[in-house]
């Protein structure tokens, strides 16, 4: 039986975790969080910070793994690549992780490589630098962590007073202490998933989003399939981008805006699969394509089928970004899954706070609706979501 060490262990790298173990493979999983939930599904689990390079090879190389992977996490990334090279298994080149694990070095090389249309990109690490280019800079402009995920820190200025506030909270925010700066472009975002498998990019699909409205960027939802006229230029965008990148290997999520006059302008990059359920839940039910199943199987080495084998359908999701407080109680989950006809995912539970939702991790779980009609399956997701928050009694 083949080993597969997963790297992060959280609620959404749980699902990954379980296919493992559902596909026969040993699943091994690492986090520095002991509660983690994804460790009850594992077959073995170590406690490691999976930040940490040194102490994940060292931990991989003690169990004798056959692949390694991180899914939903853009922490592990690095982590992955680097136990991937040191132990010649199958995965993403370490020198093209660390690209993409900098916001600023993407944009330059998308840049150089003429894939977007976005020109204007500022890299800074102190007050200093921000000053420096007060009379450099065309507003609006979007400030985010050089190496930030989930919309986290991530704030539209229209000033040079809220600029440097920006700057200041997205280099706090970032684990390397830099903030990116670049165009601010007006647009309706979309999320794109792709595959890399021996030297061939698969756009396994393009997802339409719903964002939180301005001062936060944040995602509230998906639906698939898209039903945008540019599909094919997004995807040549896409593709473009990945092998602008020299990406080699395995899941990349991408996040695009597309404007009024259909230019597409790429606004992030992960070297892992999509998190949000977009890796096990809404790719494989609107394509068909198993993409867990292919994520896993590439990275021990056996061959993948990127074939899809049914003709999905629609499918829209709902993050439970809910109203904050502390619960007191919680509302009857299996009713209000028959009321609407849709599955919940949540980690919720009597006594924990929830957050104000400004970005993914204030989330506290998913509604998944599925319908032949997108708009009824969209309806009946909302509505869920809303019984959901009435239904909990907070202190």
């Amino acid at each position: 039986m083949k080993k597969i060490l997963i790297i992060g262990a959280g609620f959404l790298q749980s699902f990954v975790i379980k296919k493992a173990k559902e596909l026969g493979y040993y699943t091994i999983a690492i986090d520095k969080n002991q509660y983690s939930l994804g460790f009850q599904y594992a077959d073995e689990y170590g406690i490691v910070d999976i930040v940490d390079q040194k102490a994940c090879l060292e931990y991989a190389i003690s169990k004798g793994i056959d692949g390694v992977i991180t899914a939903a996490t853009d922490y592990g990334v690095l982590s992955t690549a680097y136990i991937a090279r040191k132990m010649r298994l199958p995965g993403l080149n370490y020198e093209v992780a660390k690209v993409i694990k900098d916001k600023y070095k993407i944009r330059n090389m998308l840049f150089e490589n003429k894939v977007d249309d976005v020109s204007q990109y500022y890299e800074v690490y102190n007050k200093d630098f921000v000053d420096n280019l007060k009379d450099n800079i065309k507003f609006p402009v979007m400030v985010k962590p050089s190496d930030g995920s989930g919309s986290k820190a991530a704030k539209r200025v229209d000033s040079f007073v809220e600029m440097k506030d920006a700057c200041n909270e997205a280099i706090r925010t970032s684990l390397v202490g830099k903030a990116l700066i670049e165009d601010f472009i007006e647009g309706e975002e979309f999320g794109v998933e792709s595959f890399v498998y021996k030297g061939e990019v698969h756009i396994l699909g393009v997802l339409g989003k719903k964002m939180t409205s301005p001062p936060d960027y944040a995602e509230l939802g998906h639906y698939m399939p898209s039903r945008l006229d540019s599909e094919m230029k997004i995807k040549e965008v896409v593709r473009n981008a990945i092998r602008s990148l020299n990406i080699n290997f395995g899941a990349v999520n991408m996040d695009v805006l597309v404007t009024e006059d259909n230019r597409v302008c790429i606004v992030d990059v992960g070297a892992r699969m999509g998190g949000n359920l977009i890796g096990s839940h809404i790719i494989p039910k609107s394509t068909g394509i198993d993409y867990m199943r292919i994520l896993i199987r590439a990275a021990v080495g056996d061959e993948v089928d990127l074939k899809a084998h049914n003709n999905g359908g629609c499918i829209v999701t709902r993050l439970l970004a809910l109203k904050p407080g502390k619960i007191k109680s919680l509302p009857d989950f299996e009713k209000i899954k028959e009321e609407y006809k849709v599955d919940i995912y949540h980690d919720l539970k009597v006594g924990r706070e929830i957050r104000e939702y400004h970005n993914n991790i204030d989330g506290c779980g998913y509604v998944v609706s599925m319908l032949d009609d997108i708009k009824d399956a969209a309806s009946r997701a909302e509505k869920a979501k809303r019984s959901i928050d009435l239904g909990i009694i907070r202190e």
